[in-house]
C-alpha cells in the first residue's frame, strides 16, 4: 500500500533532531565528506559529494532497510504520514544525500514523498 512519507535531513550540530517515526543517525558508521578538503564546502547539491556518500559501503543497504521499515509503518492500522529524519554532523553531505536516495527509492515504489533539508544551506560547522 502506498504511503505518504515526509523525509527531513538535518545536522546534529545545529539543533535537536526533528520529531519522526524513524530517526537515522549517519554520523558514526559512514564516511564524512567533511574530512576531505575538496568536498568540505560543497553540499549534497554537488555531484562529487553525492558520489562519495552513495559509494560508501552500507548506504544503499540502509536505504533499502529504511524503505522496508516505512512500508511496515504504512501497513499498520492507522493511516497517516510516516516521518523519517536522517541526520549527520552538519546536515550538508550525508543526510541530504541519503534523504534524496531514499525519496527516489520510495517514489519508484509508488509512495508520495516530500523532502526537506533543514540544515543544507547553513554554514559549514568548524570542528
Amino acid at each position: 500500500m502506498p504511503a505518504v512519507v515526509e523525509i527531513v535531513s538535518f545536522g546534529y550540530l545545529h539543533e535537536e533532531p526533528p520529531t519522526a517515526h524513524l530517526t537515522i543517525d549517519l554520523r558514526h558508521h559512514f564516511r564524512d565528506p567533511h574530512v576531505s578538503p575538496e568536498l568540505r564546502y560543497m553540499t549534497a547539491n554537488d555531484e562529487p559529494v553525492r558520489t562519495a556518500v552513495l559509494n560508501t559501503p552500507g548506504i544503499t543497504d540502509l536505504v533499502e532497510a529504511t524503505a522496508t521499515a516505512i512500508a511496515a509503518f504504512a501497513s499498520g492500522p492507522s493511516a497517516g504520514v510516516v516521518t523519517v529524519a536522517d541526520g549527520c554532523a552538519g546536515g550538508r553531505h550525508r543526510a541530504p544525500t541519503f534523504a534524496r536516495a531514499l525519496a527516489d527509492r520510495l517514489t519508484a515504489a509508488g509512495h508520495s514523498v516530500t523532502v526537506h533539508h533543514r540544515d543544507l544551506d547553513k554554514p559549514v560547522v568548524q570542528r
